[in-house]
């Protein structure tokens, strides 16, 4: 039968998480679907667990780590179902989630992509529904620290929109975290797919934002729920991951907000960046020593 949903997710060393988000593909999928994990040569043996879900699941094997945007754009060209579901290896939805959103999608003719909300393994919101990153988000975002401080302020709901809905329903929100979302095919021809400038990061908030310049919506359905361990495969390589952030962060920034290579704010952009990824790799090489010293 010919697939109307495709799962498509990138792992790279993610350990077992994978299968379990395998696994929770199978027990969500009620209409003919069909998947493909690309691995970025993971190390840890972790895309082997694919050929447990044969034939619905195929695995594609890069030599080298493409990163994710090139990865999802390369699994999206395998497949053909209409509908993309894409999804983090570390990532899994819980029951129900998947047919509201499938059925938001079809509600709405120019809704490009729609989210469940996503919880960390505790049961806290993970924030994945957030409003258009501009020069407050390193505060005011996800992991902002004025955020945690004064979560009521109005700047810090529209980085992080936490609201939540009758069942079902959903919210026009800026953009959504590509830990988790379905999309319409068609929409992310439209706008060319993932930038594949994004190694890691931002690419998720790029590709919203592109689809709304086109006229799309970005749907939001707090009802439907996945769960995700952040970071998995990131905590293998540390400070490569904390670098590619940031040059993400800065070229989301110089592209959509900052446009010209002598805006004042594109040069501001870059110094705080660079500020903060040094405060950052120097945080974490002094944790590093302070547990191997505990340790000895």
């Amino acid at each position: 039968m010919t697939p109307t949903v495709a799962a498509v997710l990138v792992n790279y060393n993610s350990g077992g998480e994978l299968r379990s988000a395998l696994q929770s593909l199978v027990q969500e999928m009620t209409c003919p679907w069909e998947g493909v994990v690309v691995d970025n040569a993971s190390t840890d043996g972790s895309e082997s667990v694919v050929t447990e879900f044969s034939p619905e699941v195929r695995l594609v094997r890069n030599t080298t780590n493409v990163g994710f945007a090139r990865g999802v754009n390369q699994a999206i060209a395998a497949t053909t179902a209409p509908t993309v579901l894409v999804m983090n290896p570390d990532c899994r939805l819980t029951r129900g989630a998947l047919a509201p959103l499938l059925t938001q999608l079809k509600q709405d003719a120019r809704c490009a992509i729609v989210a469940p909300q996503v919880l960390d393994p505790d049961g806290s919101p993970q924030g994945n529904a957030r409003g258009d990153p501009d020069m407050f988000t390193g505060l005011f975002g996800r992991t902002g620290a004025l955020r945690r401080t004064l979560p009521g302020l109005q700047i810090a709901q529209r980085n992080v929109v936490t609201g939540a809905t009758d069942a079902g329903a959903s919210i026009v929100v800026d953009w959504v975290s590509g830990a988790c979302l379905v999309a319409r095919r068609t929409a992310l021809a439209d706008v060319g797919g993932f930038d594949e400038r994004y190694f890691m990061y931002w690419e998720d908030a790029d590709l919203c934002r592109r689809l709304r310049q086109r006229g799309y919506r970005i749907r939001y359905v707090p009802a439907a729920v996945a769960v995700h361990r952040v970071g998995q495969s990131s905590k293998t390589a540390r400070a490569s991951s904390l670098r590619a952030f940031h040059r993400s962060a800065y070229l989301y920034y110089a592209t959509h907000v900052a446009r010209g290579v002598l805006n004042p704010k594109r040069w501001l952009a870059r110094v705080l960046l660079t500020t903060r990824l040094w405060w950052k790799l120097r945080s974490d090489a002094e944790f590093r020593m302070q547990n191997s010293g505990r340790s000895d």
